[in-house]
């Protein structure tokens, strides 16, 4: 999209608050612990832009974390187009209902538990799991802002009890924040136990967003990517299907009892 800041924006600024505050690359790196050839060759392009360095970029130059907000808008931006709309209705939404067969859904993953997931895809090299970990962990913002969306998620038993010896570490973790993420106000999730074994969600992962004009958007994930569903009938079905899929959920007190003996059994 037109306007929307770049990495190449956030090196340009670097360089000139920087130069604004009359600081040498030897000067600034000794304040953010870099070398002066490394803050060169991050404002060359030749050093990725690192969070960290960006954080105390910001401390040092007093920007009020601006830079910090232009990687993370960059990182938007460098989204696939099909996934932008939904970023977009997801940062508005004042209510989310999620459902994923097969995996915690990406607003309530830990880092280690997220990292581990993009992992699994074989063709990302380091940097781009690294670039998806950090745009997954920017989503999650949304739930800590000032005025939070309502969310509702509903998973299966089987997720969290899915793991060989060398996972059990990173879901007890991962079970604990669930937990942890369940006792605030505005979070509520929901465990399909493993009896039921048939029902319409297991067709596959969807969210719906409500904005602020009351109307809903969906999106669908799949092998390739996924899809923002905004057509009336299709989102009718969603919702449809979501009612259906939430019923099989145990209430929220029950939910978070199993999530606790799930853990315990990983301990």
């Amino acid at each position: 999209m037109e306007g929307e800041p770049t990495s190449e924006l956030v090196r340009a600024q670097l360089r000139r608050l920087r130069l604004n505050a009359e600081l040498s690359q030897e000067e600034f790196g000794k304040l953010v612990h870099f070398s002066g050839s490394q803050v060169s060759a991050v404002e060359l392009g030749q050093r990725p832009l690192d969070r960290f360095f960006l954080k105390r970029a910001d401390e040092v130059l007093k920007t009020g974390g601006l830079l910090t907000s232009l990687l993370k808008m960059a990182e938007r931006a460098g989204q696939p187009s099909w996934f932008r709309p939904w970023l977009e209705a997801e940062r508005d939404a004042q209510q989310l209902r999620c459902y994923h067969p097969t995996l915690v859904p990406g607003l309530l993953q830990t880092e280690n538990y997220a990292r581990t997931v993009i992992r699994a895809d074989g063709m990302l090299s380091d940097g781009e799991v690294e670039k998806r970990l950090a745009v997954r962990m920017d989503r999650q913002s949304i739930l800590v802002q000032p005025q939070p969306p309502q969310l509702v998620a509903v998973l299966e038993e089987y997720v969290l009890r899915r793991a060989d010896e060398s996972f059990r570490g990173l879901m007890i973790q991962q079970i604990a924040h669930l937990i942890e993420c369940a006792e605030q106000t505005h979070i509520s999730v929901h465990v399909i136990p493993a009896e039921i074994s048939i029902h319409v969600g297991l067709a596959g992962p969807f969210t719906l967003a409500r904005g602020g004009d009351g109307g809903w958007v969906g999106h669908l994930e799949n092998q390739l990517g996924g899809a923002t569903i905004d057509n009336d009938e299709e989102v009718a079905t969603l919702l449809t299907r979501w009612e259906s899929i939430r019923s099989e959920g145990l209430p929220h007190r029950q939910s978070v009892e199993l999530m606790k003996e799930v853990m315990m059994s990983w301990s």
